[in-house]
């Protein structure tokens, strides 16, 4: 099996090599790039079931033991958000293909985008906090090539603030990553699990905050989400799409990782709670008084990330595991929703709320995805998104949290409203005019595969949660993370 978790890095890094060595034949790119998401899906997929059945797996690269050498970790929590984000990328680069316009104006889109991809399976699968940092440069370093090829105009100012911001952040990780080698002497995260311990708790828990703040900029929670709304926008539809989907979910994926592993804690942080509650209210507020589709998409995907925080807060079992379900499931849901708004952008020419009407008539199609994606996402039963926002509730009762779990169900309600927003402003009422251009075939299959994929989550709710229940007894749990990373009892 330890073949198998080293592939899901290759295949990404080959199809980026080989896509690039392709440059002059966009076919033979596509084919590539499409050849390597699969195999990523193959190989994550196999990954889920062979590491909860047999016990993650944990991979010397070059021979090199841990904490020495750099640690390539299969874990369930890794693989299952692994699998999540393979799916993504493959649903989104066929949306992309079948689009054309993507990838015939950038010409190296299909290496940029599967060096992206590799920067995501690093991120899932390192075991060492310098290598997580390489894994964010990886994608950030795509993410800005994907967001500035065709940035121009007043494009420039969202696209510079997003470099600079990302610029700032991996500055501020790289220090705070020296520093806990000053006071701990590794970055191996299995080993820091217990020299952390001789480390002044004072000290120990002024890290901990460094790192909860460098990864919550690049999870864009409250007050550090400012660039968001302005820069994803801008990007292609495919683009936009991925970096909801997948970005921001990387680095809640990192403090989740951390938090639980390094700066344990016994009970609930209120201070993660009160930021958590803080992050879904402004987000859909933000997302309400937006006037495009895409803008109001991109207010909640802060919003989204303050469920996540919560049920980090918690510092439980079923915390940590809601918040698990809750990623795998925004990760697609949110992918799927900037599909469907690329979908009326096509058709409609543009997705100003006040220019378009009529779209569940012209396109009843694009109106049952845009539907069945939005209730998901404000928590419709018996949807993908109220299986995880049902474990939060249930896991903030147990935590004995009831002004914070009030507060996420004002939040829900607010989204529900701002999704209404939308199919009132775009979707109901009389077709203005004939449509622009029809979406390609590919484009309305990739997306309508993607809203499949929600339900599908949403009908294993009960497998699932209990996976993530799984994974998260992993992460309260060091010492089995420790064991499996350096081979020694804790």
């Amino acid at each position: 099996m330890t073949t198998v978790a080293t592939l899901a890095l290759a295949i990404p890094l080959f199809g980026a090599a080989f896509s690039l060595i392709a440059l002059r034949n966009l076919l033979a790119q596509r084919i590539v790039s499409i050849a390597a998401s699969v195999g990523l899906v193959a190989v994550s997929g196999y990954l889920l079931f062979a590491v909860d059945a047999d016990g993650a797996v944990a991979v010397a690269v070059g021979g090199w033991e841990a904490p020495f050498g750099i640690a390539l970790v299969a874990d369930r929590l890794a693989v299952l958000l692994l699998f999540t984000a393979a799916v993504a990328l493959l649903a989104v680069l066929v949306y992309a293909v079948s689009q054309r316009s993507t990838d015939e104006e950038l010409r190296g889109f299909h290496s940029v985008y599967q060096m992206l991809a590799t920067g995501v399976a690093l991120s899932l699968l390192t075991g060492d906090l310098f290598t997580l940092f390489v894994a964010f440069e990886i994608m950030l370093t795509a993410s800005y090539v994907l967001l500035t090829y065709r940035a121009g105009g007043e494009q420039t100012r969202a696209t510079i603030s997003y470099v600079v911001i990302g610029l700032v952040a991996s500055a501020l990780l790289l220090t705070t990553i020296a520093l806990i080698y000053a006071v701990a002497g590794t970055v191996n995260i299995a080993d820091l699990t217990t020299r952390l311990d001789a480390v002044p708790a004072g000290l120990r828990s002024g890290l901990g905050w460094m790192l909860f703040l460098v990864f919550g900029i690049k999870a864009a929670i409250f007050p550090l989400f400012f660039w968001l709304p302005d820069s994803y926008p801008v990007a292609a539809t495919p683009v936009t799409a991925l970096f909801a989907g997948l970005l921001t979910k990387i680095g809640v994926y990192a403090i989740v990782r951390t938090q639980t592993l390094l700066f344990p804690s016994d009970g609930p942080v209120t201070f993660m709670l009160v930021i958590a509650g803080l992050t879904m209210v402004v987000g859909v507020l933000g997302a309400i008084a937006q006037k495009d589709i895409k803008r109001i998409l991109s207010f909640h995907i802060v919003s989204q990330i303050g469920y996540m925080i919560m049920g980090l807060g918690f510092f439980t079992v079923a915390g940590v595991a809601a918040a698990i379900v809750f990623i795998v499931h925004q990760i697609i849901v949110k992918a799927s929703l900037f599909l469907v708004g690329g979908l009326v952008e096509t058709s409609e020419g543009t997705g100003a709320i006040d220019e378009v009407n009529g779209v569940a008539k012209r396109s009843p199609l694009i109106a049952a995805l845009f539907l069945l994606a939005a209730f998901s996402l404000a928590g419709f039963p018996p949807l993908s998104g109220f299986v995880g926002k049902l474990a939060l509730v249930q896991a903030g009762f147990l935590a004995e949290r009831w002004v914070v779990v009030g507060v996420s169900l004002f939040a829900s309600l607010l989204t529900l409203f701002s999704m209404s927003k939308i199919w009132s402003g775009v979707f109901w009422g009389e077709p203005a005019e004939a449509p622009k251009e029809r979406p390609a075939r590919g484009m309305t299959a990739a997306t309508a595969a993607l809203v499949l994929v929600t339900l599908i989550v949403a009908l294993a709710g009960e497998p699932l949660v209990a996976y993530a229940e799984r994974a998260a007894s992993d992460l309260l749990e060091p010492g089995v993370y420790r064991t499996l990373v350096i081979g020694a009892a804790p």
